[in-house]
C-alpha cells in the first residue's frame, strides 16, 4: 500500500477529487451509515459555504471548503454510534481523529484530515483530552484555518441522529450544549460566532 502513496497523492490532489468516490470506499451506498454521513455532510457543506461566503474578506478556499466539508465525519464507520447504524469498535468522540487517519491513508493532502481532526466540540485541546481521560491521542485538535473553523462552526448546526435531524439549532443552544462539555469549547465557539457574525 505504501508504494502507492505518492500516486494517490497526486491524483487526489487534483482539484477534481470527488468526496463520493472517498466516502463509497468506506460505505456501501444505500446502507444507513451511508444515507446519515452523505446527508449529514450536504447539510454541513451548504452551511459552511453560506458562512464563507459572508467572510469573503478573510478569503476562505470555498473550493476546499466543498469537499473537506463532505469528508469532516468520514471516521464515523469506526466508532460504536447505534443511532446512526455505525457498529465499530471506537468511541465516537474518536471519529475525527480516526477520519484523519483513513484520508491520510488514502493520500489526500493533509490538509482534509485535518479538518476531521479538528472539527469535534469547538475543538479539543491537548489540556483538555488529559484531564478528562479522552480516548483520543494527546496532542491539540483545535481549528487553526479559517476553513477550519467555518467546517467546525457550521457541524454544529445539524444532527446526524435522525431522530434529531429536521430539528432547527440555534448559535444560542449550542453555546449551552458546548458549556455542558466543557467551557473552552463554549468560549472557542462563542468567539467564532462573534467574528463570523452568526
Amino acid at each position: 500500500m505504501a508504494t502507492w502513496t505518492p500516486l494517490l497523492k497526486v491524483f487526489y490532489s487534483h482539484k477534481k477529487m470527488d468526496p463520493l468516490f472517498i466516502i463509497e470506499k468506506f460505505y456501501t451506498p444505500g446502507t444507513k451509515p451511508h444515507q446519515v454521513l452523505v446527508d449529514h455532510s450536504r447539510i454541513i457543506t451548504e452551511k459552511s459555504l453560506e458562512i464563507a461566503r459572508n467572510l469573503i474578506h478573510l478569503n476562505p478556499d470555498l473550493e476546499f471548503i466543498k469537499k473537506a466539508a463532505m469528508l469532516h465525519d468520514i471516521g464515523i464507520c469506526l466508532t460504536r454510534a447505534d443511532s446512526i447504524g455505525c457498529n465499530g469498535e471506537a468511541p465516537y468522540i474518536c471519529h475525527g481523529y480516526l477520519g484523519r487517519m483513513l484520508l491520510d491513508e488514502q493520500g489526500l493532502p493533509p490538509e482534509y484530515g485535518l479538518v476531521c481532526e479538528r472539527h469535534t466540540g469547538a475543538g479539543i485541546t491537548k489540556e483538555n483530552i488529559i484531564s478528562s481521560s479522552l480516548p483520543l491521542p494527546q496532542r491539540d485538535m483545535v481549528p487553526i484555518s479559517i476553513e477550519e473553523k467555518i467546517i467546525c462552526i457550521a457541524d454544529k448546526y445539524h444532527s446526524k441522529n435522525p431522530k434529531h435531524a429536521d430539528k432547527k439549532i440555534t448559535t444560542i443552544q449550542i453555546i449551552e450544549e458546548l458549556e455542558k462539555i466543557n467551557k473552552d469549547h463554549a468560549q472557542r465557539f462563542s468567539a467564532w460566532a462573534e467574528e463570523f457574525n452568526l
